[in-house]
């Protein structure tokens, strides 16, 4: 008896199953004429007609009738026909009978269960890398192709998931690997397609038993792309120097984005973002993959997950963000994570902080710790003063017995934990200073801080810590007359000592502010409405109408209003009234210190102190990496 031809074959369903199965068997034995004829009909990528179309249909569902009769070794050609085969080359039909296959093979062998699962997650993106798909998926029938295959694919997995309890375990392993080499995928749309799937499978059923894997990795990878950012290739050289003020919402620069105005020295914000974005490829990638990740923990927060996600962040952020010294936007996953829900997200990141700088036997840690603190405390708007207080007084607490039971004087080098804290307190009181004095309950308590004892004693921490800091300290100390302490010099009070830069070290962790603002446009979008740059609050610090400081109580407080406020009652009968301001990225302020006279420019103090009275130096500076 002849074998048949596929092309011609007409027969029943229940016939087919049996001509596939007694194929499958004859191979075995070396005939493999009809085994050939079904590896044509699966080896064919493009089925044009309806007839081919249902011929490739009938034989797919025919070989999983026929699982129980393959076998890995005797097999493999057909089964690498049916794992190489892409479900964005087929229509829905297809697509069924692929995913039924699938499920039958993964269930059937245990050898076959890894190869199911990397078929499955090779689907989260097209086949091809060509500039064709990369086009196709932004048509509404690309976007309807995408839909009906990662949908699929999703259910596939859960499929397997049902019928073989130990698949999430191999799944976990397989997800690990390719979020490992994730930094690999490109074009950039298919980097977001990879990582827009992972995120749903760790929100999905299966997801929960593995889906702090997806997320810890994850951070992984955004910290990997974010150290790879170098300020070098994108700030101006003499930017190192120290002679840039970027007070981005005072620009007088008109001329097209690379242009530096000579006289002030200052670069425009779009400016500097377009600069940066253009000569640091891994900038636009981080950014849209942390604004893909900022999505994704909003629709947690919507159905409820967000805590559970955050507890899987904040681990990451213990193992990996806070020794990242390098890390300049990674780290505002975290922020985002505490802007949509700081009553629990925002309270656990500040224990966690407090903890570890007051515990941790590891130095580097405490100041990376404390730095974050104080940045958090000082640019979250949703946090309230008097939480804000609450914190800084268990910091100013640990730095009066720390003096009380030291001898001797400065030494930036041993006593580093001590200057950090010192200065997390000054930079804090820098941005809260205004909101906490106008509070009586919340002024009587700063007053009763051991702030002055601190900042006062031998130890000197207003000779050690950041001049830009101490000196913006003074000044607003001064202008609000709530502490005694020595008033700020402008013809000294400016320039780094010996000690101050010992303090920092080789890392340079004095400069090291990491909430600083964040120069990823799409991220700035999310962080924006939570976020509060120094030129919200630096109206009420101008020493040129101390007169007049009264009259900008409204804005200070505005600026940290909130709709997803930490709740307080006392500082919302407080603030009640106010109206939060949406400031726009025009109003972001980061203004490092003028050394220009150190090296031998010149300095222009009185038009910088019209213009900008802030010092305050930031953390995306290039010594503080």
């Amino acid at each position: 008896m002849g074998i048949p031809d596929m092309d011609e074959l007409i027969v029943t369903d229940s016939e087919l199953d049996h001509h596939v199965r007694e194929a499958l068997k004859a191979a075995i034995q070396g005939n493999n004429e009809f085994y050939e004829q079904l590896l044509a009909v699966l080896h064919k990528r493009k089925h044009s007609t309806t007839e081919e179309v249902a011929l490739l249909v009938t034989c797919l569902k025919a070989v999983t009738g026929a699982v129980s009769c393959m076998h890995i070794d005797h097999h493999k050609r057909l089964l690498g026909a049916i794992l190489r085969m892409s479900l964005w080359d087929h229509g829905t039909d297809v697509m069924d009978a692929l995913t039924e296959l699938i499920v039958s093979l993964a269930s059937s062998n245990g050898e076959l269960l890894g190869l199911c699962l990397e078929m499955l997650l090779a689907n989260f993106m097209p086949p091809s890398k060509s500039s064709y798909f990369v086009e196709f998926l932004k048509e509404p029938r690309g976007l309807a192709k995408k839909t009906q295959v990662l949908d699929r694919v999703h259910s596939t997995l859960g499929n397997i998931a049902a019928v073989v309890p130990l698949s999430p375990m191999r799944l976990e392993e397989i997800v690990r690997n390719r979020m490992s080499k994730m930094g690999q995928v490109s074009p950039l749309p298919y980097l977001i397609l990879n990582v827009e799937n992972m995120l749903r499978l760790e929100g999905s059923a299966v997801g929960k038993l593995f889906g702090s894997t997806i997320i810890a990795s994850l951070v992984d990878r955004l910290v990997e792309l974010d150290v790879e950012i170098s300020w070098d290739e994108i700030l101006h050289d003499d930017f190192q120097k120290g002679i840039f003020d970027l007070e981005m919402e005072e620009l007088e620069v008109e001329a097209h984005a690379d242009v530096i105005e000579q006289d002030c020295t200052e670069l425009t914000k779009e400016a500097l973002i377009q600069r940066f974005l253009s000569k640091s490829p891994e900038a636009g990638k981080l950014d849209s993959l942390m604004a893909l990740t900022f999505e994704y923990l909003k629709t947690c927060f919507e159905n409820g997950r967000l805590v559970q996600v955050f507890e899987t962040l904040l681990h990451s952020f213990q193992k990996t963000i806070l020794t990242a010294y390098k890390s300049k936007f990674a780290q505002f996953v975290i922020f985002y994570a505490c802007s949509l829900d700081p009553e629990t997200c925002g309270k656990m990141f500040v224990d966690v902080l407090v903890n570890i700088f007051l515990t941790s036997p590891f130095s580097e840690w405490r100041m990376s710790a404390v730095a974050y603190l104080a940045s958090y405390l000082a640019r979250a708007k949703f946090v309230p003063a008097s939480f804000v207080a609450y914190i800084l007084e268990s910091v100013v607490n640990w730095c009066f017995l720390y003096c009380n039971n030291q001898d001797g004087g400065i030494n930036p080098k041993a006593r580093k934990v001590f200057y950090a804290g010192c200065q997390a307190i000054m930079y804090v009181l820098c941005f809260r200073m205004k909101q906490m004095i106008d509070v009586p309950r919340l002024k009587s308590q700063l007053l009763h801080m051991h702030i002055e004892d601190v900042l006062n004693h031998p130890l000197r921490p207003l000779q050690v810590c950041l001049p830009s800091i101490v000196e913006e300290f003074l000044r607003l100390a001064q202008a609000n007359r709530v502490f005694s302490l020595p008033q700020s010099s402008t013809d000294n009070g400016l320039l780094e000592s010996e000690h101050s830069r010992a303090f920092g070290g080789a890392d340079k962790f004095d400069t090291f502010f990491p909430f600083d603002p964040c120069l990823l446009r799409k991220c700035d979008e999310f962080i924006r409405p939570s976020y509060v740059y120094w030129s919200m609050v630096r109206g009420t610090y101008d020493d040129e109408d101390e007169e007049g400081l009264s009259d900008d109580d409204d804005d200070v407080a505005e600026a940290y209003v909130n709709r997803h406020a930490m709740s307080n009652q006392s500082d919302e009968e407080e603030y009640s009234e106010a109206d939060e301001l949406d400031y726009s990225m025009d109003k972001m302020s980061i203004t490092p210190k003028d050394l220009s006279h150190k090296f031998g420019g010149r300095m222009q103090q009185q038009r910088r102190f019209e213009q900008m009275p802030s010092k305050i130096r930031p953390s995306t500076s290039p010594e503080s990496l």
